[in-house]
């Protein structure tokens, strides 16, 4: 089978390519525009193993998109490609609305135009699987789960964006018959994640003796997925999942956003001794406008359906995505340098404390 990956050289992106490289079935198209959050060392190997090419390209160019899918005709698309982090959708939404909808929408109307005109055995293989996250259902109290039938009520501008795409997916299924498949993640972990998101943020900040900022009092909770256990399921679903369908995937391990912070230094200061606990680094700063209180998923569909759960606990995860970072410092120092030095971004209003 050959597999359209936007989105390739991507955190998600880049592991699910990675996986299907190690398992040598598919062939591999990665699409990636190339944007600051972007890592070709990420998908170094996948390029250099001979069943990869890379197209350069951004999936809101129609003509660029077309002439993709014409040149290397696939058999799947899985559509990674999208602005993902909140702060950054806080401080400038345009980009959002453009790559997550827009972008969205080309790829959808490409690949209909595209399928249509396939021969039937192929049509009838085709799939088109778009990636999404939970954070479109909006924000739960201290119970419950959010399941494939949960209500979306989005409070970001970057949530509101990729719940728009999941609406359009599912009508271009109902519309027009696109085989479409349609998963809703949450937040992932692992190696090669662009410091700006908690984790790998928290991690250098501690490796670097700098403060450890923590939104509020650090009392919101996220259901943390390692990123391998995440493409596993995406692969899956992309394989075996039922046209139309959607499936939750999740890690089944919920943390409050202190607790992550405080196992990172315990871990750190094992592994990295500091005259200064890390512990004393963290820093409580002025709130994230609208931040979602709490995210849990209920994975029991594609478990019961399709046989997938999540293998990492949370406890083996984050000790292999901080030994990850401590020993690949060739990866990330550079984009300290030149594209990302830990400052705060997504504030609407003077903040009480900065990053740093």
């Amino acid at each position: 089978m050959k597999i359209m990956v936007t989105g390739a050289a991507g955190f998600i992106g880049s592991a699910v390519c990675r996986l299907l490289a190690s398992e040598g079935q598919d062939e591999l198209v990665c699409v990636d525009k190339l944007t600051y959050a972007a890592s070709l060392e990420a998908i170094g190997e996948v390029l250099a193993g001979g069943r990869a090419v890379l197209e350069k390209a951004d999936v809101a160019d129609v003509e660029a998109m077309r002439d993709i899918f014409r040149r290397h005709q696939p058999d799947a698309v899985m559509h990674l490609a999208a602005e993902s982090h909140v702060d950054r959708s806080i401080e400038g939404s345009g980009i959002f609305i453009r790559t997550n909808i827009n972008g969205t929408h080309v790829m959808l109307e490409t690949a209909r135009e595209y399928w249509q005109a396939l021969p039937e055995e192929r049509k009838a293989a085709f799939r088109f699987h778009h990636i999404s996250t939970d954070e479109v259902y909006g924000s739960l109290g201290e119970d419950g789960l959010f399941r494939e039938d949960t209500a979306y009520s989005p409070n970001s501008p970057y949530s509101a964006s990729k719940a728009a795409s999941d609406h359009l997916v599912n009508a271009w299924y109902h519309t027009y018959g696109l085989p479409t498949l349609l998963s809703n993640c949450s937040n992932n972990y692992g190696p090669f994640h662009f410091p700006e998101k908690l984790i790998p943020l928290m991690i250098l900040n501690g490796m670097e003796g700098k403060k450890l900022p923590v939104y509020g009092k650090g009392d919101n909770v996220r259901d943390w997925l390692f990123v391998e256990d995440h493409a596993r399921a995406l692969v899956l679903i992309v394989r075996k999942g039922v046209p139309g369908e959607r499936y939750n995937v999740g890690g089944n391990a919920e943390q409050r956003n202190l607790y992550v912070v405080e196992t990172i230094c315990d871990l750190l200061d094992e592994r990295l001794p500091s005259a200064t606990k890390r512990r004393d680094l963290i820093t409580f700063v002025t709130d994230r406008p609208g931040h979602d209180q709490r995210y849990a998923i209920d994975a029991s569909k594609i478990r019961r359906e399709l046989g997938w759960e999540p293998s990492v606990t949370f406890e083996e995860g984050i000790r292999r995505t901080v030994d990850w970072y401590l020993a690949n410092r060739w990866w990330w120092e550079p984009i300290r340098e030149a594209k990302y030095s830990g400052q705060r971004l997504g504030v609407t209003a003077p903040a009480a404390a900065a990053v740093g």
